[in-house]
């Protein structure tokens, strides 16, 4: 099997590289809040769900459980960069393709209540991701 990455299609490359800074940044971000030593990002949730973390102990409890979650979606993306990267297997096309999808529907149920900038550029890409990824579904 060959790697994508050697074959330089500059697209393809790029949304790994994508994945992969994503992937670093996610698990970082989830080790950081699994450890208490930052709280959770509201930039992240709607304002809505914000409201029903009403106390300190809520918010706290949250932030943990949503470190672990962050943390998974980092192992995930990096599968994803993986999969985007050694290419030319239909398993790991889709891998790519449903992660990119489950991305960009994971990002419109945050902007729920809440227009921001950071989920705003995330959502570009990520549908940016899916047409470079259906334009070569041929891999």
């Amino acid at each position: 099997m060959k790697w994508i990455i050697s074959e330089g299609n500059l697209l393809l490359n790029l949304c790994g590289i994508f994945y992969s800074i994503l992937c670093l940044f996610s698990i970082v971000t989830g080790l950081i809040y699994i450890s208490g030593k930052r709280k959770l990002n509201p930039v992240e949730l709607s304002d809505k769900f914000i409201k029903k973390l009403d106390n300190e102990e809520k918010l706290n409890r949250f932030t943990i459980k949503m470190g672990w979650v962050t943390l998974i979606v980092g192992i995930i993306q990096g599968i994803t960069a993986f999969s985007i990267f050694k290419g030319h297997n239909q398993i790991l096309y889709w891998i790519a393709l449903g992660f990119t999808i489950f991305s960009i529907f994971s990002v419109l149920f945050k902007l729920k209540g809440k227009i921001s900038s950071f989920p705003i550029i995330k959502l570009i890409f990520y549908i940016i991701i899916l047409l470079i990824l259906i334009s070569n579904s041929s891999v």
